[in-house]
């Protein structure tokens, strides 16, 4: 079925903001409308995320709302949302509150099992191992015998049809009074949740001070804290912090292929994470 953009007018909206990919307006007289408009020339990225926004939206995972793909009268294109008003996440809930960092750590664990629960039909959505295969296929860094035991590695994970987000850092869940939601999931896929709550080991503990100060507005101390409390909740009282971080570790260092792949440069202190696959 194909999918024509609602014609708007760029008039309507202010340029709040911007990044790689294009930039953010707000709507002049409804504070709930925003819209993300790609550069000129980016026709599909827009299509693909709010087509990936509907599919995780309809398998049940609390998420805003999709929003229209839209098209100004320049040609260029995006996508149009609701605004969620008084939100906040997790990341700078921590911060601007860190005396209650347990109760953030416990709620974001309990979302994290729920969306690690929700089993997802495997022919709508790609699978993180095949994903990883691909990535470690593109990466220009490994040398053929790392590569290959790499692939081992992802090979022999067990297998699940349970969803992943993809990116699960503690500011991509936010939440507004009691409703909670997942944020920003245009990685989300399916399969064992190892691969994506090594996102949480890896945002809070193994990336650099300055890292977590300037991107999760904290220090690394009580970034590390917010790991402390997560890990009980998630895993079970009966497993220890240093059980999950060995559980974890390789998973987290496999997050090198993503990283590596956006900044096109080796990156050592990510890659210690996996010295038990590759030595």
């Amino acid at each position: 079925m194909k999918i024509e953009a609602i014609p708007i007018s760029l008039d309507d909206y202010i340029l709040s903001g911007g990044g790689a990919n294009g930039e953010s307006y707000d709507h002049k007289t409804d504070p709930e409308l925003m819209l993300k408009l790609y550069f000129p020339g980016k026709i599909t990225q827009p299509l693909d995320e709010m087509l990936m926004a509907r599919k995780v939206y309809d398998a049940g995972i609390p998420t805003p709302e999709p929003g229209d793909y839209v098209v100004t009268e320049d040609g260029r294109y995006g996508i149009r949302f609701r605004r969620i008003l008084g939100k906040k996440s997790y990341s700078r809930a921590t911060a601007d509150d860190p005396a209650n960092v347990d109760r953030y750590a416990s709620e974001f664990a309990q979302m994290c099992l729920k969306l690690h629960s929700t089993k997802l039909d495997t022919t709508q959505f790609e699978s993180v191992k095949d994903r990883y295969f691909h990535l470690l296929e593109e990466n220009p860094f490994f040398t053929s015998r790392e590569k290959d035991l790499l692939g081992k590695f992802i090979a022999d994970v067990p297998d699940r049809d349970t969803a992943i987000h993809g990116d699960l850092q503690y500011s991509n869940a936010i939440f507004a009074g009691n409703r909670r939601y997942f944020i920003d999931l245009g990685d989300f896929c399916y399969g064992n949740p190892l691969f994506d709550v090594s996102m949480v080991y890896l945002c809070t503990c193994l990336s650099g001070e300055d890292f977590i100060l300037e991107t999760f507005h904290m220090d690394k101390a009580l970034s590390t804290e917010f790991w402390r409390h997560f890990v009980p909740a998630y895993f079970g009282k009966g497993v220890s912090v240093k059980e999950a971080e060995d559980l974890v570790m390789p998973f987290a260092g496999l997050k090198t292929l993503i990283v590596e792949r956006d900044t096109r440069c080796p990156m050592p202190e990510f890659r210690a994470a996996l010295k038990s696959i590759i030595g």
